[in-house]
């Protein structure tokens, strides 16, 4: 991932097929004052030339693009080792695109009828590790039918992680994982890194994706 931006600002790409809505979210975005907008793209394909020049920390992607689509790009970004915090941002008729989205790399999922504040809010907590779905994007990828389970047991978790593991996946934080089970936040900690250790993945995106895999969330 790109350091933390330029002096604790957070660099976000936008790419979006649609010039009035590159426009809106520029306007409102670098009204934020942690927040810059340094680049948009028109398509997918544009978007991932940029994410490599530009090297943006977090990249606001539409699936629906010309040229390159959004799970393109995704996809492209991964083989070329780029890693933006990629924060789908796409219409409330892409529902079945959520978990091939979340699959090839996304850390999150929000539907353009999101509250701006809300986005703004979600931009900075992917830039900061969490994997965050808007609530109609967790029901979808739950639904969606997944890939085979990878052969092997699931590893072995306490109920209580197997509890945490089911909030990181529905995209809460370690706050509200800690006010939902009326614990300290600090214990919260010590049981999400023993569910990375134990599931053997590096984040809480990873997380979340094998939670959906394995049928834990």
């Amino acid at each position: 991932m790109s350091g933390g931006g330029r002096g604790g600002t957070i660099r976000v790409l936008v790419a979006d097929d649609h010039p009035v809505v590159r426009q809106g979210l520029r306007t409102f975005l670098d009204l934020q004052d942690d927040l810059e907008v340094v680049g948009e793209a028109r398509d997918g394909a544009e978007a991932v030339a940029l994410a490599g020049s530009l090297a943006p920390d977090v990249l606001l992607l539409d699936l629906r693009m010309p040229v390159l689509d959004g799970l393109g790009a995704l996809v492209r970004l991964a083989e070329l080792g780029l890693t933006p915090r990629v924060l789908v941002l796409t219409s409330v008729t892409d529902r079945g695109d959520v978990a091939p989205a979340m699959r090839a790399g996304a850390a999150g999922f929000l539907y353009k009828d999101v509250e701006p504040a809300a986005l703004v809010q979600a931009i900075r907590a992917v830039h900061g590790g969490q994997v965050l779905l808007a609530p109609e994007a967790v029901e979808a990828m739950l639904a969606a039918p997944g890939p085979a389970a990878p052969a092997g047991p699931v590893a072995p978790l306490t109920d209580r992680e197997r509890e945490v593991l089911a909030l990181i996946a529905s995209g809460r934080s370690n706050r509200e994982i800690a006010r939902e089970l009326a614990v300290a936040e600090k214990t919260v900690k010590t049981h999400v890194s023993n569910v990375l250790m134990k599931l053997g993945v590096q984040d809480r995106t990873q997380a979340a994706l094998y939670a959906v895999r394995h049928g834990l969330a």
